[in-house]
């Protein structure tokens, strides 16, 4: 019986103690350029103007993004950081317009890269990065990108 409730126990911990180690595994993603598309399915009625789709470019280097987009606010920058299942975005100076020095209101400020995603990286079949969202109860954020 003794021995029963050892075996158990090592069985217990070892389960516990691979849990943990499996939670600290990071998925890679290669450093570089992505392009592709973002989608947008809206949980609220919007403003009129805002877009629920667009292209955008991605660029991970040495722990920093910058992140340019078809539609306002056009581009976000800053730090990175992987962990587990979850790539997060911190911005630096918040947004910056590409086209103009004054951001109109009429945008989906969500759309700044900036907080946790979800995300899945296919690095053998053609460098597939995709992360997603649900940013603020207004929708879910999709962002589809193929390395370049």
């Amino acid at each position: 019986m003794n021995k029963i409730i050892k075996v158990g126990i090592i069985g217990l911990f070892s389960l516990f103690h691979s849990c943990d180690k499996s939670e600290e595994i990071s998925k890679p993603i290669e450093e570089g350029v992505y392009s592709g598309t973002f989608t947008v399915e809206y949980l609220v009625d919007m403003r009129e103007g805002w877009s629920s789709s667009g292209t955008t470019t991605l660029e991970l280097k040495n722990g920093k993004y910058t992140y340019i987009s078809d539609i306002p606010p056009k581009s976000s920058y800053g730090n990175y950081i992987i962990s587990n299942d979850k790539i997060i975005f911190v911005s630096d100076k918040g947004i910056e317009n590409t086209d103009l020095n004054i951001v109109s209101p009429n945008f989906d400020i969500n759309l700044i890269l900036d907080g946790e995603y979800d995300y899945t990286f296919n690095g053998k079949q053609g460098k597939q990065l995709k992360f997603t969202a649900i940013k603020d109860y207004v929708g879910h954020y999709e962002y589809d990108l193929k390395k370049q």
